[in-house]
């Protein structure tokens, strides 16, 4: 395993290792993932087995623009073609899948059986440079173990992630810092499975009606990512709190000892959280405290990161 920087060399060095069916730390605006060429088989059961991820939980198909994308999503209905047009103009590259029906090129295994597939075009220049010199679409979920943190530094990487990958690319902090907001629009009206980096308000703006917001409670097919009531969490157990006091954790106000002062725009704030909670699960403390931020649909993805890495023995209470 190498680590390079996503300059021409770094970038046509990764490109062979796709294309070769290895496995690519790469950077997005979200998070880290860990790549590989979608349509080799081999390669896509190494992501699988180096996060631990089971195999009924697809992974997103990345490519460098929607015309390229196409390759991988079956003939559209005009409703959904018109749906999925308007919003690849408005928001892509960038933070938001769209999960649509997918093409017979896809093999199952990235789509988890499903006849659904999971597709976005990622903000970060490196990622679809990386995308364009390999000449193939990306499978690439989040560079960590299932369940656990996303890396948002390339030095918040599970060793044995990194042990998995021919190649990491450090491209520095991802901009956005938490996961793409996930669409479903195979329903009659789309449904949000996974907020993020584009806002609900924001998507129904874009498409001029409301969204559904599915009970996140529901166990029905998992169509995309991110839809475990666990998930995005640290080693360490975590809580919600009201007030912190002296306990470890992150908070709005001063920092005290074992405390980490998080901004109060909820962007900002999802930009540092992952790194944060790294930071606080590699210091040794029992139980990491987290001040509840605002009830404000602005904080929507924020709070859903926090619920699910709290979701277990009753860590969401004091």
């Amino acid at each position: 395993m190498i680590t390079v920087k996503p300059d021409p060399t770094g970038i046509e060095a990764a490109a062979r290792a796709l294309r070769s069916g290895e496995l690519v730390v790469m950077p997005t605006e979200t998070v880290y993932g860990l790549a590989c060429a979608a349509t080799r088989i081999e390669a896509v059961e190494r992501v699988f087995a180096a996060k631990g991820r089971p195999p009924e939980n697809p992974l997103i198909v990345h490519g460098s623009d929607w015309t390229l994308l196409r390759e991988a999503v079956a003939i559209l209905d005009p409703d959904t073609e018109s749906t999925a047009g308007v919003l690849a103009v408005r928001f892509w590259p960038g933070p938001l899948t769209l999960v649509l029906p997918k093409s017979a090129w896809v093999p199952d295994i990235v789509t988890a059986g499903m006849p659904t597939v999971a597709v976005r075009v990622p903000g970060h220049e490196a990622a679809r440079a990386l995308i364009d010199a390999a000449g193939v679409l990306v499978a690439a979920p989040s560079a960590n173990r299932f369940m656990g943190l996303s890396p948002t530094r390339i030095e918040d990487i599970d060793p044995r992630i990194a042990a998995a990958a021919t190649i990491l690319i450090d491209a520095g902090p991802c901009e956005v810092g938490i996961e793409s907001t996930v669409l479903d629009l195979t329903a009659a009206t789309p449904r949000l499975l996974r907020p993020g980096g584009v806002s609900q308000s924001d998507l129904e703006l874009a498409l001029g009606r409301p969204i559904e917001v599915p009970d996140p409670h529901d166990h029905g097919a998992r169509v995309a990512p991110g839809q475990y009531l666990r998930h995005y969490a640290p080693r360490t157990p975590l809580i919600l709190v009201d007030d912190i006091g002296d306990r470890p954790g992150l908070t709005f106000g001063d920092a005290r000892y074992g405390q980490l002062a998080m901004p109060q725009d909820p962007v900002a704030y999802a930009a540092r959280l992952y790194a944060a909670l790294a930071e606080l699960d590699r210091a040794g403390y029992e139980v990491i405290s987290v001040e509840r931020p605002p009830h404000e649909p602005a904080w929507a993805a924020v709070w859903d990161r926090l619920r699910k890495a709290a979701y277990d023995t009753g860590r969401l209470s004091p």
